[in-house]
């Protein structure tokens, strides 16, 4: 075995190598962020004829034993995981700051607390600031156990010898670990201390939530480039001038990614909302223009939001379309639809589209009521308050079924409306004192409704 010494050039802010020095990097387009260092590595000549081979095992010997997951205590938090907090699993927290992360966090090891030790590291906040945020939040502190540290040395150890029934570290940015040269929060320590930090969790079987800032390009502060290392990433949405967040799993190794959590930010921190058709339509004015009702299906549940509308003559020679909310590449489609094939004159108004409450929504099926929301405000005529709306809407105008209609239908009587527009498809039977009208065109729809 012999050893090679060369030297790299790496860059400080993404951690891409090179043999070179250069003045610019050319993955982050970032200048005179190279620094020289020395490579040492150990080079041997491997023999392929001399390799031995391993037994294989049979997948059909092997017991498939269920993970066992531990309830966080809060319905909406263990929902997005599959049913709780599996043992030895690595998650990842993500969102943008000021969304509630920490508070969530905090608020799973006060629940967990209550009945096991769960072990809080924090290399942004004293001792007394934790105290202080637990008290806040009203939440017992018996068996929470603190550590102030950075290093990721002592942390492991730290878990190795004391094993408690959960782990947050807030946040991963913040953590070093010695064998990697390059200051903490930058892309290589993050990735190392994460890998690290996997198989402490394995290895102990003790599960760890991890922290994570999400940055504009979602790149820097790790999450983005931290998701095939860690077995679950969660992602609290919302924008921190509304009170509803939403949790999602982008990746879950231990159930669906389908599943969200609602939550209401109270004084007392997040407050799961067991009921978002309620909440979500709370504030709704009755008979006003460009304001439509539909359903939202989001893992086993639908609930009700509403969509407004707003359009007005443009001042400017180019009219201004937003959309708060909604996917604005998909809110131009509908509006070169509904100038097509429903012969609405929107080449001159500027159009702004909200989803009420600061809810995201991805789905297709809020096409047929982004629609008519707009063709509502446009021609000043309010769609009924009795009335919810859901459809896909293709290029050619027409209506197009959408997925699990039964449970969208089921939440929109249950909510008290009366009237229901939706696409052509077949029903299991009628539903005393409700109308159902099913619509093949937009432009039908439209011209019925308004």
């Amino acid at each position: 075995m012999s050893k090679k010494i060369e030297k790299i050039y790496t860059c400080s802010k993404c951690d891409a190598q090179f043999l070179k020095w250069q003045g610019r990097c050319t993955e982050c387009g970032s200048w005179g962020t190279l620094g020289e260092n020395i490579s040492v590595k150990k080079t041997k000549k491997s023999n392929l004829s001399q390799a031995i081979p391993a037994e294989l095992e049979s997948l059909s010997d092997v017991s498939a034993d269920q993970e066992e997951k531990s309830p966080s205590g809060i319905r909406e938090f263990d929902r997005v995981l599959g049913g709780g907090i599996a043992s030895g699993s690595l998650i990842l927290l993500g969102g943008d700051p000021g969304v509630g992360k920490s508070t969530l966090a905090l608020q799973v090891a006060g629940r967990m607390a209550t009945a096991q030790t769960v072990l809080y590291v924090s290399g942004e906040e004293s001792s007394t600031q934790v105290k202080n945020r637990f008290n806040r939040l009203d939440l017992q502190t018996d068996r929470l156990k603190y550590l102030g540290e950075t290093d990721l040395a002592v942390i492991i150890a730290t878990i190795e010898k004391h094993r408690p029934a959960l782990v947050i570290i807030d946040s991963i940015q913040t953590l070093s670990f010695e064998e990697v040269e390059s200051e903490a929060g930058s892309i290589g320590q993050v990735k190392a201390v994460t890998a690290r930090l996997a198989e402490v969790a394995k290895s102990t079987n003790v599960p760890i939530v991890l922290i994570g800032h999400v940055t504009k390009d979602g790149s820097v502060a790790g999450p983005r480039t931290l998701e095939h290392l860690v077995d679950v990433v969660l992602y609290l949405e919302g924008d921190k001038y509304h009170a509803f967040r939403v949790l999602r799993a982008v990746k879950n190794r231990y159930g669906s990614t389908n599943e969200v959590g609602v939550f209401d930010m109270k004084t007392k921190g997040l407050q799961e909302v067991k009921n978002p058709s309620r909440i979500f339509l709370a504030d709704r004015k009755k008979d006003n223009p460009g304001s439509v009702v539909t359903a939202v299906v989001e893992g086993s549940r639908a609930f009700l939001v509403e969509i407004q509308a707003l359009v007005s003559h443009t001042s400017f020679g180019y009219p201004q379309r937003r959309a708060n909310g909604f996917d604005i590449n998909r809110l131009q489609l509908l509006i070169a639809v509904l100038m097509k094939k429903a012969g609405l004159s929107l080449g001159a108004q500027d159009i702004h589209v909200n989803v009420a409450g600061g809810f995201r929504i991805s789905e297709p099926a809020v096409d047929l009521a982004v629609c008519l929301a707009i063709a509502s405000a446009m021609k000043g005529r309010p769609v009924s308050p009795q009335t919810a709306i859901f459809g896909e809407v293709g290029l050619g105008g027409e209506i197009r079924q959408v997925n699990n209609p039964e449970k969208r239908i089921e939440e929109i009587f249950k909510m008290g409306f009366e009237n229901l527009v939706m696409p052509q498809i077949k029903l299991s039977g009628k539903i005393p004192g409700k109308q159902v009208m099913q619509y093949s065109t937009v432009s039908e729809v439209i011209k019925d409704i308004l």
